[in-house]
């Protein structure tokens, strides 16, 4: 199981989940591959468990709460791809990691393309795992958010909810949860919390979620090419089931290896086992 460590920043505590590789000494770990996993918008570095755990043999893996999730610090306001991309520079620089593999999804799907322009050196390869709103958002579509927010299956748990037993109804409810196996009930668990006046929550904050959905509208996630081998996991019952909202990734990421696999949005917990083989594999190719 993985280990969970923190990173005092000067703005923020960064709280991530760590599994490493035996090895014996310095030199043979720096021989061990490197993965950052990235999760989406409300979720944490344990949805991660299965996929961590699957290839912590092999892999020096880190999974970091974003700021605004987690066990991360929750400031009011910073909440912009910049300071998420700076929150992980300075994690890397923790890690002395050079480069490493980079895995995203949903929001940070986005955001992985975003830090592989600015800086592709850090990618070793890129996974994006059923990205979101790739493309600049019309500022119409800011007068939409408030029903946005109540259809959005990720926000479904953000509650608040009178009782532990309602959250828990409302997660059920939700794609995420989709089969509440013994691991997305462990997931639910650690990303829900009661609050001070008793009512129960998600852990991921307001002014973060506003925050977030402000930054992705107004930036592009994609706007040059990009070279770095990228996997583009498209889930069957995923956000990117048409054509056309494939053709941006076609057009800029001029290393990319598409693969349909089953589950939904969130298919490392809907579909596991498939999942994990799918990254395996790729990682396994991008690496020789």
């Amino acid at each position: 199981m993985p280990a969970r460590k923190s990173l005092h920043l000067p703005e923020i505590q960064l709280s991530y989940l760590e599994w490493n590789s035996a090895t014996e000494s310095k030199k043979e770990a720096e021989k061990v591959p490197r993965l950052l996993l990235l999760h989406g918008l409300a979720d944490s570095a344990v949805v991660w468990t299965s996929l961590g755990n699957y290839l912590a043999n092999r892999y020096h893996i880190v999974a970091p709460d974003m700021r605004g999730h987690g066990e991360s610090s929750k400031p009011e306001t910073g909440y912009t791809f910049a300071s998420a991309i700076a929150d992980l520079e300075a994690l890397m620089a923790h890690l002395n990691w050079s480069s490493c593999h980079i895995l995203g999804h949903s929001w940070t799907g986005k955001l992985a393309p975003i830090w592989a322009r600015q800086n592709p050196d850090r990618f070793c390869s890129m996974i994006l795992v059923d990205p979101i709103f790739i493309t600049k958002l019309p500022a119409a579509m800011k007068l939409t958010l408030p029903i946005v927010y109540r259809k959005l299956d990720c926000l479904k748990c953000m509650g608040p909810f009178a009782t532990l037993s309602q959250a828990e109804a409302a997660a059920k409810q939700s794609g995420e949860y989709a089969g509440w196996s013994d691991s997305q009930q462990m997931i639910f668990q650690h990303q829900i919390e009661q609050k001070l006046d008793g009512s129960w929550g998600s852990k991921f904050t307001i002014p973060a979620r506003n925050q977030i959905f402000a930054e992705v509208m107004k930036v592009a996630g994609l706007t040059e090419n990009i070279e770095i081998p990228t996997l583009f996991v498209q889930p069957e019952k995923g956000v990117n089931r048409m054509d056309w909202q494939m053709q941006p990734y076609k057009k800029y990421l001029k290393n990319l290896t598409a693969t349909k696999v089953p589950g939904n949005h969130w298919c490392f917990l809907t579909q596991p086992e498939t999942f994990n083989q799918t990254v395996a594999q790729f990682l396994e190719g991008a690496r020789q």
